[in-house]
């Protein structure tokens, strides 16, 4: 899982919820905003916090856990905007670009408060999806103008729902109509 914060020129922080990450061979597949974990996420805020103020940073900044029996241990920590946090684009009140932007500018921080259920897909190699994914008024996709190359982030889709059942059947839909290959971590039924 991984932790999504900022930290501005003041002092001041906020911090996105929980993200649970599926990684597949070493990179990042799939990325859920989690809520309703009150104790992991209490512990990654501060965490974060310690480290933030430690090292008076300013900007975003990414830590990724592992999740050992309830006890966070730091696997990673990212000083940059992160692939785990582009849920936050449609899926939070203020996305972690924006946040980044009003830290190192001095600006006051937006508010990280999740805005509905969302899930970040990565779309790795590829450089076309199928018409129905297209055309799914979940799906909100941002392509990154690279050069294909096999296994190379060439952008995500982040898919939000009303709920978090809806979410959970949203990505269930859409892993039909994904090269189970190019796309292994969504469940298919």
């Amino acid at each position: 899982m991984s932790l999504i914060g900022t930290r501005g020129k003041d002092g001041s922080i906020v911090i996105y919820p929980l993200t649970e990450n599926v990684h597949t061979h070493g990179v990042l597949s799939l990325s859920t905003a989690l809520v309703g974990n009150d104790a992991l996420q209490a512990q990654a805020e501060a965490m974060f916090e310690a480290l933030a103020d430690t090292l008076n940073y300013v900007g975003v900044l990414a830590i990724e856990f592992f999740d050992v029996d309830g006890q966070l241990l730091v696997n990673e920590i990212a000083p940059r905007v992160h692939n785990s946090g582009h849920w936050t684009q449609q899926g939070a009140e203020t996305c972690q670009f924006e946040n980044h932007l009003r830290a190192v500018t001095g600006l006051p921080l937006g508010s990280t408060r999740l805005i509905r259920p969302t899930a970040m897909i990565n779309i790795l190699g590829e450089e076309l999806l199928p018409t129905a994914i297209l055309a799914d008024p979940h799906c909100h996709i941002h392509w990154y103008g690279k050069e294909k190359r096999p296994g190379r982030k060439m952008g995500h889709i982040n898919l939000c729902a009303a709920t978090p059942e809806a979410l959970q059947d949203a990505l269930r839909n859409v892993a039909q109509h994904l090269d189970p290959v190019a796309f292994p971590a969504l469940q298919r039924n």
